[in-house]
Parts: C-alpha cells; sequence; structure tokens
C-alpha cells in the first residue's frame, strides 16, 4: 500500500519493482519512513515543550481551511486512508536520531525521547467523500502537545492536496454532465506523488478512470488507454497504424484520428479499420480519441461521419487541455462528445493549485485557546468541537453545518435557532430535520480504531453525499453560500475570549 510510507527498491546501478526479487547486490527497503517529512520547527517546538516540561501536557488542533478552490461552494474531503496509514507508522530510525544529534540544537534527553516514540493521540476526521466548508474542523488531534504539534505538516499536506484535487476533479466531473470523465494527468502531475494520490483523489471526486497504472495497482482505480500519436507515426501510414492495433484489439479498439486530419484522412480510415478488422471479427469498436483542433466542430462532424457509416454505437472521447470551462462551452455548442480525457488542469489544480488548510491549536489541557487577527476570517473558533450536519426530512437536502461544543448535542425533536455568528440578527428555525455527526474517531490514544471503506465505497459514498447539496450550492459562478453556524454555547464561548484578549 502506498500511503505515509512508500515501497521502494534501491539497487547499486538500477531500480527495480517493488515485490519483485532483487538481483544480487540490490539492497530492499520495505518502506520509506515519512516521519522526518515535516517542517523543521516542529521539532524546534518539540525540544523546546520537551525542555519546558510540556511535553505531555494535552493539547487540542484543528484542521480547517477558509475559502473554498476556484470559488466554489463546496470542497471534498480525500486523503484521510493516507493520513491513518501515516499515523500508524510514526517512528523516528537510528539514521533520523544521529541527524538531528548532528545538528547540535537538541537535548541528549529529547533525543532519546524519540528512539522510544510512540503516537499516543486520539484523532478525528470527517470522512472521505464528505462535502466541507470552511471554517469548520475536518480534523481533530487531541494529545500531548509534542506528538499533536509534531503531525501538522503531514495532516496538512495530506488532506490539503488529495482534497484539493478531489474537489477539481468533481466540477469537471459535473460540467460534463453524466458523461464519462477519465483522469490523464500523470505525466504533468506534480511529482509521482502528485500522480498517484491526484488519482486517487479524482476517482473519489467522480472520474471513471485514470492513466496511471500504478492507481489501478495499489487502489483499483481502473486504468485506461489505448495509443498515442508516436504509435501512429512509426507506422507507414496512419491506415496501417490503426490496422495494426485493430488486429491486436479488435475487441476493444479505440483508435486516436488527429495525427494528420481529422476529418479527411483520421476518421475514413478509422472507418475503413473498424469494418475490416473489427466488425469482420465479430466485434463493434469503441470509439474515436480526438486530441487536438477545435473539438466542438470536430466532433460534430466526426459524428456525422461515423453514424453514415453505420457507427452510431461508436464513442467519440475528448482530450487536450480540458477544464470545467471549456468542457462546459464546447458542450454548449452542440459537441458530440460521449466521454472526456482531462490532464494537467485536473491533476494540478491548474486554475487554484492550492487548498488553504491550516492546523491551529484550539485548546490546551481542557482551556479553550483563540487566535486573534485583525483580518475577522482568520480568527480561529475555540476548544474541542463537534460538526453537525443538518439535513432537511422531507428534501434530503442539507440544511447548514453547526459547530458546537464536543458535548453537545442537537435534539432533532425540538426546532433548532441557526444564527450568524458573525451577523446574529440572521437568525432561522429549523424543524423537521435530522442531525448528523460529521467528525469521525479514527484513532484511540493512538490505537487506529477505524478501517477505511474500499476507494469505490468512497466514492459512491461521495456520490450520495453531493445529491444532498442543492443545486445553487453547486454553481461554478457566484454558488450560493451554504452556511456554517456556530452553537450558542460555542459562540458565548468565543465572544468571552474575544473579550478576554482584546481588553
Amino acid at each position: 500500500m502506498i500511503g505515509a510510507s512508500i515501497r521502494v527498491v534501491i539497487a547499486k546501478k538500477h531500480t527495480v519493482r517493488a515485490g519483485v526479487k532483487a538481483d544480487e547486490g540490490v539492497e530492499q527497503m520495505d518502506r520509506l519512513n515519512l516521519t522526518m517529512l515535516t517542517d523543521f520547527y516542529e521539532l524546534t517546538m518539540a525540544n523546546g515543550y520537551f525542555q519546558n516540561g510540556l511535553k505531555d501536557r494535552t493539547a487540542y488542533f484543528d484542521m480547517f481551511f477558509r475559502e473554498i478552490p476556484d470559488g466554489g461552494g463546496f470542497a471534498i474531503m480525500a486523503g484521510v486512508e493516507q493520513l491513518i496509514e501515516y499515523l500508524k507508522n510514526l517512528k523516528f530510525t537510528d539514521e533520523d536520531i544521529e541527524y538531528l544529534r548532528s545538528r547540535k540544537i537538541f537535548s541528549e534527553e529529547f533525543l532519546k525521547y524519540l528512539k522510544n516514540f510512540r503516537f499516543s493521540c486520539d484523532v478525528w476526521t470527517v470522512p472521505e467523500g464528505t462535502p466541507i466548508f470552511p471554517s469548520e474542523p475536518i480534523v481533530t488531534v487531541r494529545g500531548p502537545i509534542t506528538e499533536a504539534q509534531f503531525v501538522e505538516t503531514m495532516v496538512l499536506l495530506t488532506i490539503n492536496h488529495q482534497s484539493l484535487i478531489a474537489t477539481k476533479a468533481n466540477r469537471i466531473v459535473r460540467a460534463a454532465q453524466g458523461r464519462p470523465v477519465m483522469e490523464f494527468g500523470s505525466r504533468r502531475a506534480q511529482g509521482y506523488d502528485g500522480a498517484i494520490y491526484g488519482a486517487r483523489a479524482a476517482y473519489i471526486g467522480g472520474c471513471v478512470g485514470t492513466a496511471c497504472t500504478i492507481a489501478d495497482k495499489e487502489f483499483g482505480v481502473p486504468a485506461l488507454g489505448t495509443m498515442a500519436h508516436s504509435w501512429i507515426q512509426m507506422f507507414p501510414s496512419e491506415l496501417e497504424a490503426f490496422r495494426g492495433y485493430a488486429r491486436i484489439y479488435p475487441d476493444s479498439c479505440l483508435l486516436l484520428v488527429d495525427t494528420y486530419n481529422v476529418l479527411k484522412s483520421g476518421i475514413p480510415n478509422a472507418i475503413k479499420v473498424f469494418n475490416e478488422e473489427v466488425v469482420s471479427r465479430g466485434f463493434r469498436p469503441l470509439g474515436i480519441r480526438i486530441d487536438s483542433g477545435d473539438i466542438a466542430y470536430l466532433s460534430r462532424e466526426a459524428r456525422k461521419m461515423l453514424d453514415e457509416a453505420g457507427f452510431k454505437d461508436c464513442k467519440i472521447v475528448a482530450s487536450n487541455a480540458l477544464d470545467e470551462y471549456i468542457i462546459r462551452d464546447i458542450l454548449s455548442q452542440g459537441a458530440q462528445i460521449d466521454q472526456f480525457g482531462v490532464g494537467e488542469r485536473l491533476i494540478t489544480s491548474r486554475s487554484e493549485p492550492v487548498f488553504g488548510g491550516v492546523y491551529k491549536l484550539s485548546a490546551g489541557e481542557i482551556i479553550p485557546k483563540i487566535k486573534l487577527s485583525e483580518n475577522v476570517g482568520k480568527i480561529t473558533n475555540p476548544g474541542f468541537k463537534q460538526v453537525w450536519r443538518l439535513f432537511d426530512r422531507k428534501s434530503g437536502k442539507a440544511i447548514a453545518d453547526v459547530l458546537a461544543n464536543y458535548d453537545e448535542t442537537i435534539n432533532e425533536d425540538k426546532p433548532y435557532v441557526l444564527f450568524d455568528p458573525v451577523h446574529t440578527w440572521k437568525r432561522k428555525t429549523v424543524m423537521d430535520f435530522r442531525a448528523e455527526r460529521l467528525l469521525t474517531r479514527i484513532f484511540d490514544k493512538g490505537t487506529c480504531v477505524y478501517e477505511s471503506p474500499a476507494l469505490k465505497d468512497i466514492k459512491a459514498y461521495c456520490s450520495r453525499q453531493l445529491d444532498t447539496l442543492w443545486d445553487e450550492v453547486k454553481r461554478f459562478e457566484n454558488p450560493h453560500k451554504f452556511y456554517v453556524d456556530l452553537s450558542e454555547s460555542l459562540w458565548e464561548m468565543k465572544q468571552r475570549l474575544l473579550q478576554q484578549y482584546s481588553a
């Protein structure tokens, strides 16, 4: 499993695939330990806590984000499985200890503590595939300050990246209006982790498959793909290239038709080969792919040509630097596209490549903590909290999220008053609703108590959860704001702390 640790094989002169017996002279490491993938100040603070007698002081941290990428109405939670793998494998090796000793700023007592380090925190997360909104905790960590602080970097790195790609993928999937979308971005991803985990996140967000083979091997994301332009160019002619492919794959023949000229040679040659090499053997062709040019125009003309030739069941696939806006536009122009392959603008979330999740102290021991700022949006919500989502029983749609103190409950049998935490006069009384807790415990005193669902089940769960959002929240431009409110008790606590620290 590629997770918090990555399987690697190290050779003297070459690399071999993990799980395959290595040649003589090859040293194999089962795991690349990622414990040291952390900001250096996490270690200097941990050493400082240790030296000041605070290492066992309980702290609560929340991860949340402030703005939805691309100005959207919601984001999608992803990356929990990889976070679990990371936390389960936290350990400092002898090499880690020696490196830290070489920096000459860490005490020997602290280094001894790290040598015997064991993660012992409690962790809660929102389940993968859940729509999430600004300012609400999506990960909460409770435990000794040295541990809870130390994991900040990987909590953010893991959840930020996959949530970003899952969110972007879903925007593109929705723009396709029910047409399948394939993730084609491996070669343009930001490193191999970006390709592998990006494919996983894109699948959660609604993509049907990926070009990334290892994502199929490791996670079961269906690997898809046929040929590149180089295949066509390697043959004396386009027609011979198509024949060579169709003879090998008559039952799954999809031909790339834009190497030379889509309408003058690509489609006519594809039709000829479909008849001679596919239909003649008792199969039907899958389709064609167009990777350049005016996709809307070319697809309309291609559809006419295929239909006239008796291939109305032949699919037209489009690729070439697509995103949700281009897909929306070409469909509005009558493009005859059945499937989309989307690469660089999905796997890098090119339009907004940062998911701004932050990790902030919310309480120490049982004492609520707050961070103040002249920027109102950066003032944190204090205390140990739970996130509740309220659903209308009649429509099944989500009404709002409520942040409450963890020990609070919301009584479904009584009317509940929602109010804007800033503009408090804006109030709404909801009745006949269902209240659901979102934060789920995944670690209990360092022991994992949660089993991650199968990826296909996370994908299906995500689809069901998105159906609970009103279409107005899903708009690309100026979406309706989904409200995240505070319970009265939590709001009052926040006001007391604001008065205390601003006096």
